[in-house]
């Protein structure tokens, strides 16, 4: 993928709706500014939990931008608060993983989804400082109430008026809907990361890799570096 169109999925998966790729073991601890935002998300379907977790978070970067431009932590800390409990973290590193989920011990798949946050949040966090509510959209669901599975569309509009649509995969589980995967324009971060890690992990093995992505590096670094 082009490094362009790699940085625009990174961003919008963590600045549209719903999107930390995946979860780090001890989320930071949230103010109780943050867990009464958190609080105001409706995670009761699948169009509520977006839309409302959506218009949570950016308005709140709405609000504090300077803030959070200062001070990176408490934006990690919002987006914890807000966005982490709705992600189905082990059903996306199983799908990012795919068959070295298997053969991974249970440290390494812990080790794995820490690191992976931390490395998208620490090379792409402050892209969501560069988008406000005005500029997303959640379309209406047109899903069945008794689905297992369902996909809630939305568009993100860009600096230049164009549209870029995101789509969200979420599962019903029981603590209630969550997502697993992004798709924007098509591409989906959980099969794109997939493709980047998989070679790699074949030919360095899974701590290697867990190892380059602690040090910070980004799975699309880590294969054109090491690939």
């Amino acid at each position: 993928m082009h490094a362009t169109n790699r940085r625009t999925l990174i961003a919008l998966c963590l600045a549209a709706p719903l999107c930390v790729p995946l979860a780090r073991a001890a989320a930071a601890e949230a103010d109780a500014s943050d867990s009464a935002l958190a609080a105001q998300v409706d995670a009761s379907g699948p169009y509520q939990l977006a839309q409302t977790a959506a218009n949570v978070l950016l308005k709140a970067l709405d609000t504090h931008r300077a803030e959070y431009r200062q001070d990176p932590s408490r934006l990690r800390a919002l987006v914890d608060a807000v966005l982490l409990p709705h992600f189905d973290t082990e059903l996306a590193a199983k799908q990012v993983l795919a068959r070295h989920w298997n053969a991974a011990t249970p440290d390494q798949r812990q080790r794995f989804v820490t690191a992976f946050i931390n490395s998208m949040f620490k090379n792409y966090g402050t892209a969501l400082l560069d988008f406000s509510a005005n500029r997303l959209r959640v379309l209406p669901y047109r899903g069945g109430a008794d689905t297992q599975y369902a996909t809630v569309a939305t568009q993100v509009r860009k600096d230049d008026g164009s549209l870029v649509q995101v789509n969200y995969a979420l599962a019903h589980t029981d603590q209630g809907w969550k997502v697993w995967d992004v798709v924007i324009e098509g591409v989906s971060y959980v099969k794109s990361f997939q493709q980047d890690l998989g070679e790699q992990i074949d030919r360095q093995g899974l701590d290697a890799v867990i190892a380059h992505l602690e040090q910070g590096q980004t799975p699309a670094a880590i294969q054109r570096t090491h690939g």
